[in-house]
């Protein structure tokens, strides 16, 4: 086998561990990745393509209902819930925590948290989105040297 191709999927395989030893994904991304096969070979790029298309807009419609004179409490909890369920499907795990948080403030009518933890989730989620499309980038490059991705496991911690 190609030297170059194994140091690529060592770097691939150190990377995505690293990403749940820094708590950023968790098992559920493994579980994404279990669904995908030759039938369907790019479905987790896709299901996580969605996810960042729909946050960023479920982000957009927090920092807009959050401005408003009245905040509508039950409207801004429904989106914080929906983020929440999609972070929790993809495995993004730190956006899921802020939004779990951020629920609470809600319930509190608390629009200085409820800002502070908009301001946190915005920061996961980017942080999230970068590390996925760096991890998608080194599994293209894989590929592309004519290598298969390796399995990753989830460290134990």
């Amino acid at each position: 086998m190609d030297v170059g191709l194994v140091q690529m999927q060592r770097r691939l395989a150190d990377y995505a561990n690293a990403l749940f030893k820094e708590g950023i994904l968790d098992s559920q991304y493994l579980q994404l990745q279990e669904l995908q096969d030759e039938s369907n070979p790019d479905f987790v790029v896709e299901v996580v393509s969605l996810f960042f298309t729909d946050s960023e807009k479920l982000l957009n419609d927090l920092s807009r209902d959050l401005a408003q004179p009245n905040v509508d409490f039950k409207r801004v909890d429904a989106h914080v819930h929906q983020l929440k369920g999609s972070s929790s499907s993809i495995g993004a795990e730190r956006v899921k925590n802020a939004c779990i948080v951020f629920r609470n403030f809600c319930q509190e009518k608390n629009i200085p948290g409820c800002l502070r933890c908009l301001q946190q989730i915005k920061q996961e989620f980017l942080l999230v989105k970068s590390k996925l499309e760096t991890l998608f980038k080194l599994e293209q490059q894989v590929v592309a040297a004519g290598g298969s991705i390796p399995t990753v496991q989830q460290p134990s911690l």
